[in-house]
């Protein structure tokens, strides 16, 4: 009989709760100033103390850098275009913002200019924020490092010294040496402006505010710009209030035809190519591949040029007699179709979309089992049904992250809808037209009306639906829930 494996027992840490991790902080962090050296004692005040007490000169003189840098930054407020960094920049983020020299000048009988800008008030505030975050973590470091000193003097081991740690930064712990830059990019590149973005939602921060007569810059309003979604009341306007769910109808149904256009008409284009006693494959594929390498813009300017008011194919269509006016395909003039817009980018998407998914579909196709085939056709099964019984279902298997990614990208479709139709047709009065995504709206109520928190309001609610969207589905998948089924 086998003996049995016993199991490695689980760490004993990643069975407590997260109240319980956090106690366990505490207490060993008490327990490192309680029987610390009194390097570490002082570490907790100065940075480096303890790497000077245990002759760690390089690594005591970066940790000290460190602290006085940012405390430098922090008391000194250096500033840039007025706008200060430190704590003045920690007062910007008030409950209620105002700066001296804002209001009515008498004497010229003009407002004056504020010099200070919204943007990086609200960023130097986040900023500053940041800078704290880094400094408790740098505070922690630096009391392990001058703790783990105390642990080796203990034992009778001489502490590291900076060329040591070097050395195995370079060799045991090379991983953190790789993933430190990735970390620091993406604190800096994607979580502090999704941060920033996120805080505008919650402010009055827009174009208007910026040219206010009064010296308000901004306020945090709380909630009130997610509740004018809903009720229409509020800074935002009723814009948000009457197009919002329309737009984001339009999106749903524009996602879910872009995406299933394109993934079974790149699934019956890879069948037909790769049909046996086809003539001319190589020929074939070589034409849909060039869809592809042409660049999309050019593909769909192209496009928009030849179905424009007066472009070559309504001119035909006039010279022929089949029509007296231009047809408005695209939607390009205030009045045309709207619902003959939405058909014609669904359609021309399928032009740009369906080489990609015949390309993907062609490699899969010539990885299913032919034994397969040969036993269904044993069996007296049709070309039909073995098409919807083995070839659809393992096509479907593995593509399924694939199709939910193309799903959430056709939601934020910018190209298609924006070098096409321009979110045409126009509503008077309104910034989102007939065809509009929620990103294309999205970028004309920033970039074209400089609404800044209605953008941001708009960016969330389509982050939380997207994202919603893609973990849902994907947990629900066969590819995520049957893994091993076709292995």
């Amino acid at each position: 009989m086998g003996s049995k494996v016993k199991k490695a027992p689980k760490n004993k840490q990643s069975r407590l709760s997260f109240p319980e991790r956090i106690g366990t902080a505490f207490s060993s962090f008490g327990k490192r100033f309680v029987d610390g050296s009194l390097g570490t004692k002082l570490s907790h005040f100065i940075f480096g103390a303890g790497n000077f007490y245990h002759k760690q000169y390089i690594k005591g003189f970066l940790f000290l850098l460190i602290q006085v840098g940012i405390l430098a930054l922090m008391i000194l407020c250096p500033s840039i275009n007025n706008t200060p960094y430190g704590w003045k920049a920690l007062q910007n983020l008030s409950l209620k913002n105002t700066v001296e020299g804002g209001g009515f000048n008498p004497v010229t009988g003009q407002f004056d200019t504020i010099s200070s800008d919204c943007k990086l008030m609200i960023l130097f505030g986040f900023v500053t924020i940041a800078m704290i975050i880094v400094y408790l973590l740098v505070w922690n470091l630096n009391i392990a490092s001058s703790y783990k000193a105390d642990m080796d003097r203990k034992i009778g081991k001489k502490p590291t010294t900076f060329r040591e740690d070097l050395r195995e930064l370079l060799d045991g712990r090379f991983h953190v040496l790789m993933l430190t830059p990735t970390c620091i990019a993406a604190a800096v590149f994607t979580i502090l402006p999704t941060v920033f973005m996120i805080a505008l939602a919650f402010t009055t921060y827009n174009q208007q505010d910026m040219n206010d007569l009064g010296t308000n810059l901004f306020h945090w309003n709380g909630l009130q710009n997610f509740r004018a979604v809903f009720t229409g009341e509020g800074s935002l306007g009723v814009e948000i209030h009457n197009r919002f769910l329309p737009v984001l109808g339009w999106t749903f149904i524009w996602a879910v035809f872009a995406t299933l256009t394109c993934y079974f008409g790149g699934i019956i284009l890879a069948l037909l190519i790769n049909k046996k006693g086809l003539k001319g494959k190589k020929l074939f594929r070589t034409i849909f591949i060039l869809t592809i390498a042409v660049p999309q813009f050019i593909s769909l300017l192209a496009v928009r040029n030849l179905l424009g008011e007066y472009g070559p194919i309504n001119t035909l269509l006039i010279d022929l007699g089949l029509t007296a006016d231009p047809i408005g395909f695209l939607g390009l003039r205030t009045g045309d179709s709207e619902s003959l817009a939405k058909v014609m980018v669904i359609i021309i998407n399928m032009w740009v979309g369906v080489p990609y998914t015949m390309l993907m579909t062609s490699g899969i196709l010539m990885n299913i089992p032919a034994d397969l085939y040969e036993a269904a056709r044993v069996d007296g099964a049709s070309t039909v049904k073995m098409f919807f019984k083995i070839t659809l279902p393992y096509v479907i298997f593995i593509t399924t992250p694939y199709l939910i990614s193309s799903f959430i990208g056709n939601m934020n479709a910018f190209n298609s809808i924006f070098l096409l139709t321009g979110g045409g047709p126009a509503y008077p009065g309104y910034q989102a037209g007939g065809t509009d995504l929620l990103v294309t709206w999205l970028y004309k109520v920033t970039i074209d009306q400089h609404l800044y928190n209605t953008g941001a309001v708009i960016g969330i609610l389509t982050f939380l639906i997207t994202a919603t969207i893609t973990l849902v589905t994907y947990r629900r998948s066969k590819a995520y829930n049957e893994e091993d089924t076709f292995q």
